[in-house]
């Protein structure tokens, strides 16, 4: 019996790291060539979709991830390589407003308000990147934020049917993103999960067009 569940445990832990193997491979070799780190290399697309964070982290400070990934906007923006910005994250509740902290300090660094489309119910990557096709009505998109998210969102538009690129915003030096770092794995083996059956985001709605 002992010698049972102990076989159990090893192939279940086997299994675990399969998955979070494979969800690392086919997601960068879905992505391979596809995201940009230099706006001069990057095509222009109409619409960038800004994956959503917080401002800022437990302790008070600005979270350096909110912080390039608006830096990278504006760079994108004031490049021309994007006419408008679309900013998808999660809005669960009257004191959390992702989309409404990029926006003003999008809106600081000069992007006019009028080019700037907030959508409140982004409250995971898949549900982001399937909104901005299914409500937004988007084929064709620049996706903004650092490369290992950018890479698991393009590698879940390829399965929505949408031509997506990456511009890569820089990131946090690995001490100051392991916790980050680490979660990234198992949410690539999600993300691999949810496309094989199907997932569906949280909410959906009436389309919305970008204009």
């Amino acid at each position: 019996m002992k010698r049972k569940i102990k076989f159990s445990v090893v192939f279940l832990v086997l299994l675990a790291v399969f998955l979070l193997l494979l969800g690392n491979t086919v997601i960068e070799y879905s992505a391979k060539n596809k995201t940009f780190t230099e706006v001069s290399k990057i095509d222009k697309n109409r619409v960038g979709l800004v994956l959503g964070t917080s401002k800022r982290r437990a302790n008070g400070q600005i979270n350096r991830y909110f912080k390039y990934r608006i830096k990278a906007t504006v760079d994108l923006y004031n490049a021309g390589k994007i006419d408008f910005i679309l900013v998808s994250g999660d809005n669960s509740n009257a004191f959390y407003d992702e989309p409404t902290d990029f926006k003003n300090e999008l809106i600081k660094n000069g992007i006019p308000e009028h080019k700037i489309f907030l959508d409140f119910a982004g409250f995971r990557t898949l549900d982001s990147v399937v909104r901005a096709k299914h409500i937004f009505g988007q084929d064709r998109i620049t996706i903004i934020s650092q490369k290992f998210h950018n890479e698991r969102a393009i590698f879940i538009a390829q399965r929505q049917g949408i031509d997506a690129i990456g511009y890569n915003a820089k990131d946090v030096s690995i001490k100051g993103g392991v916790k980050t770092q680490i979660r990234e794995y198992f949410a690539r083996t999600k993300a691999l999960i949810d496309v094989v059956f199907a997932v569906k985001p949280k909410f959906m709605g009436p389309p919305i067009e970008i204009k």
